[in-house]
């Protein structure tokens, strides 16, 4: 191959790697915000609600897929996008209307909804989700890295407010429930 050719490849190979680089955008300031916001419920939660000297009513419920759970006495309580406080509340509410004079109602996560870690991982699945869970530690859980795995960094798909935003991430980051990991191939 003449000289000039090698260096049109070269230059063509080097241009189609960087295209490849500029469809990266750095991870929003949302992303990151949300690490700091109260936990919110949705759907694959599991609550474990007390209602104090009412042990018919205390029992463990799911937030199903439309973000409700089902509650006895009054029905369908919206609990998607409410912390488990805002939960409490509501369901105290509802009692209060015909119910109970005075519901005194706890709310507690009893499990959170999967996370998801797919790509280049031992075993690519959904996996249960434990507060303080990291990229790292939950790739690990997912049987580690393959031999073809980017280890820098990894992209992270979670919803925010109802927007599902992506955003590389170094494996230090906290993820939360419902987050999908995704570890990309190197490219040497």
């Amino acid at each position: 191959m003449s000289k000039p050719a090698l260096l049109l490849s070269a230059l063509i190979a080097a241009s189609a790697i960087l295209s490849g680089c500029s469809s990266y955008r750095p991870t929003p300031a949302a992303f990151h915000e949300m690490l700091d916001q109260p936990y919110q419920l949705g759907a694959g939660d599991r609550v474990r609600v007390t209602v104090f000297e009412q042990e018919g009513l205390t029992n463990t419920y799911s937030v199903d897929q439309s973000g409700y759970i089902s509650f006895p006495l009054v029905g369908a309580i919206p609990a998607r996008g409410h912390t488990a406080q805002q939960l409490e509340k509501q369901i105290a509410n509802k009692l209060r209307q015909g119910f109970l004079r005075d519901p005194d109602v706890s709310v507690e996560i009893d499990r959170y909804r999967p996370i998801f870690v797919m790509g280049e991982v031992g075993a690519a699945g959904q996996y249960s989700y434990v507060p303080g869970l990291t990229v790292q530690k939950a790739i690990a859980i997912a049987g580690g890295y393959s031999p073809r795995a980017n280890q820098e960094s990894v992209d992270v798909t979670r919803d925010i407010n109802g927007k599902v935003i992506t955003g590389r991430v170094p494996t230090s980051d906290p993820i939360l429930p419902g987050d999908t990991v995704y570890v990309r191939e190197r490219l040497f």
